[in-house]
C-alpha cells in the first residue's frame, strides 16, 4: 500500500492559510507518503467560508516555492484553481485538506472550509479527506503532534480501504491529556443544542452596537457513537459523510401528503 501512496499524485489544501501550522504537518506526511505533491491553499485565513466559492472578483495565484500555490479566495477557489487549471493535464488521485487549527464536528461541518475543500474535491470525483486537530480538553491551544503522530498510517489504511462514490471523509484528532489517542471510531455526525446564538453585541466609542460571532461552548445533544462522543473520550473520529443530503425516510410523507393535499389548478 506504501508503494501505491508513492505513485499517487497528492493534492494538499485547507481553510487556515498558505503559512498555517496545521498545512505545514500536513504537507510534510503527505511529502513521506508520496514522492508527487501539490500544495494550494488560501491566501489568509477562510475559515468559516464553508462551500463558498469567489464570484463577484478575481482570483490571483501567486507562486510559493516549488510545487506550493496560494489562491485569493476559499477552499474551495483552491480546489478549482488546482482541477481547473494547474493540474488540470495530471489530475491528483487524492485530496487531502486540514490539519484545521481546531475541531470540524456535529454542525460545524456545514461551516468548515476544511470539509468544503473535501466536498468540492469528491466532486470532482476525486477521493478526499478532511483533518482537524481538536483543542481545549486538556490544551489551551492545537498540540499537532497528535494529529502528526497517526497521520501517516491513518491515510494509507483509509486509502487503502477505498471511498465509495459521493462520499468524503472527516477525521477530527482528539485531545489526549498524554498525547496519545485510544484508537479510532468510524463515527456518525453529533449535534448540539442551538438554543441559544453565538452573537456577542459590542459598542464603539461613539456607542454604536457591532457584533462579533461567537464561539460559545453549546451543550452537546446525547448520541450513541456520535464524532462528538468519539473525541471527548479520546479517540479519533472518522466520520463519512455523503454529498446527497436528501433526507430519503421522509419522502413517502411528504410524497403522499403533496398530492393529497396541494392542488394546483
Amino acid at each position: 500500500m506504501v508503494n501505491q501512496l508513492k505513485n499517487m499524485k497528492i493534492l494538499v489544501t485547507n481553510d487556515d492559510g498558505i503559512h498555517a501550522p496545521g498545512l505545514a504537518i500536513l504537507e510534510n506526511v503527505a511529502r513521506a507518503l508520496s514522492k508527487d505533491v501539490v500544495t494550494v491553499a488560501p491566501a489568509v485565513n477562510q475559515s468559516g467560508t464553508a462551500h463558498s466559492l469567489t464570484l463577484h472578483s478575481p482570483l490571483r495565484l501567486h507562486d510559493h516555492g516549488e510545487n506550493r500555490y496560494a489562491v485569493d479566495g476559499t477552499p474551495t477557489d483552491c480546489v478549482l484553481m488546482a482541477i481547473r487549471h494547474l493540474l488540470k493535464d495530471d489530475l491528483p488521485d487524492l485530496i487531502l485538506s486540514g490539519v484545521n487549527y481546531g475541531q470540524n464536528m456535529a454542525e460545524d461541518v456545514t461551516y468548515s472550509g476544511t470539509v468544503a475543500a473535501a466536498m468540492e474535491g469528491t466532486t470532482l470525483g476525486i477521493p478526499s479527506l478532511a483533518f482537524s486537530q481538536v483543542f481545549g480538553h486538556h490544551s489551551k491551544t492545537p498540540n499537532f503532534d497528535v494529529a502528526a503522530r497517526y497521520l501517516p498510517e491513518l491515510i494509507t489504511n483509509l486509502v487503502q480501504n477505498g471511498f465509495p462514490k459521493h462520499v468524503l471523509l472527516n477525521v477530527n484528532f482528539p485531545d489526549p491529556e498524554n498525547g496519545l489517542a485510544k484508537g479510532i471510531k468510524v463515527t456518525t455526525q453529533g449535534q448540539r443544542d442551538q438554543k441559544h446564538a453565538d452573537l456577542i453585541e459590542r459598542f464603539d466609542a461613539r456607542k454604536q452596537p457591532y457584533y462579533w460571532i461567537g464561539f460559545q461552548r453549546r451543550e452537546e445533544i446525547p448520541k450513541q457513537n456520535s464524532d462528538l462522543t468519539a473525541v471527548r473520550s479520546g479517540y479519533i473520529s472518522v466520520t463519512p459523510l455523503h454529498l446527497d443530503l436528501t433526507e430519503h425516510e421522509q419522502l413517502p410523507r411528504l410524497q403522499a401528503n403533496i398530492n393529497q393535499d396541494f392542488d394546483c389548478s
